[in-house]
């Protein structure tokens, strides 16, 4: 099959596929025989540079110094193309993303740092979104109403039907969706900090913050945050983060406070709390438990942060 050459179609045209597991790059022992498990194998003068998955290196005791993320642009380019590496490498270079590329027959492969693969992933369906002739959905952030309630009950189902904690399937229904019903109903629930995601009349995302706080001090707790499985890494749960912060210091709210990856929601200003001096609820969550200062945070604030009531009976 003849390859696509034509760079605005490639672009557009490509579909960013991550592999499940992680990678590293590793020197193969000189004379050693290749094994099974190496993904890829570049020759150079100094030695033979193996890829291949981060468990077989370490059962093989090589050592290595970069984890990545395994991304693959599922469009068939040709090995004569121009352009389509430059720009893929420009926008993550933007998104300030380092990535090293692997060109197959087929398709081209980007490895990424591990902790940035969420955000290579996003960055790339924007880059295809800008070179589309078609324009993007519009994408429309509103209050939730009673009457998006099944929908957002739906798509929490599907967005967290695979546990981020453990990257495993959910058995029956995830612990989130309990958790919302009891926060749509709970006395700290807040309705213009219950905002749906809606594209072509469908609710494609949400996320909801909830009345919490450090000693007398009231605190926004925000989540959970969810988007449709196949719309993910589209940019949805940034604009949704990004609405709640500006609806928080419309509202004169002193910070957020929220549970997750340090990683990805650092883009947002969010830190780790205890260098505020708030502890997390669970001494556990580490710096996975953050806070976002808002514009009239009074600073001096020290305590354990406190949830809504629903978060209190998990």
């Amino acid at each position: 099959m003849t390859g696509e050459k034509d760079i605005r179609t490639l672009l557009a045209s490509i579909r960013p596929i991550l592999r499940e597991g992680e990678y590293v790059y590793a020197l193969w022992p000189y004379g050693r025989p290749l094994v099974a498990g190496i993904e890829a194998a570049v020759r150079e003068a100094e030695g033979l540079t193996v890829v291949l998955p981060r468990a077989e290196a370490d059962k093989l005791g090589l050592p290595y110094d970069f984890v990545a993320a395994w991304i693959t642009l599922e469009v068939h380019s040709s090995l004569e193309a121009i352009g389509l590496t430059a720009a893929v490498s420009a926008a993550l270079t933007d998104a300030r993303i380092s990535c090293n590329v692997l060109a197959g027959f087929h398709h081209d492969h980007l490895l990424v740092p591990v902790a940035d693969a969420d955000r290579a992933l996003e960055t790339l369906h924007e880059l295809a979104a800008e070179s589309s002739d078609q324009p993007a959905p519009e994408l429309v952030l509103r209050s939730e109403r009673p009457e998006d309630r099944p929908a957002i009950l739906e798509l929490t189902a599907a967005a967290f039907s695979v546990s981020p904690a453990t990257g495993l399937p959910v058995d029956g229904e995830p612990v989130e969706v309990g958790l919302l019903k009891e926060l749509f109903d709970c006395d700290e629930y807040l309705s213009e900090f219950s905002i749906v995601a809606e594209q072509e009349g469908e609710v494609v995302g949400h996320v909801i913050s909830t009345r919490g706080w450090v000693g007398d001090l009231e605190l926004l707790g925000l989540g959970p945050i969810g988007v449709v499985p196949r719309l993910q890494h589209h940019g949805i749960g940034s604009a949704l983060m990004q609405e709640t912060v500006s609806r928080a210091n419309a509202a004169g709210e002193r910070g957020i406070a929220l549970l997750g990856s340090p990683e990805y929601y650092s883009r947002f200003g969010f830190v780790p709390s205890v260098s505020l001096g708030i502890e997390p609820p669970e001494v556990g969550w580490g710096d996975h438990f953050q806070l976002l200062p808002l514009a009239v945070w009074p600073g001096g604030v020290h305590g354990r942060f406190r949830y809504a009531g629903p978060f209190e009976r998990l």
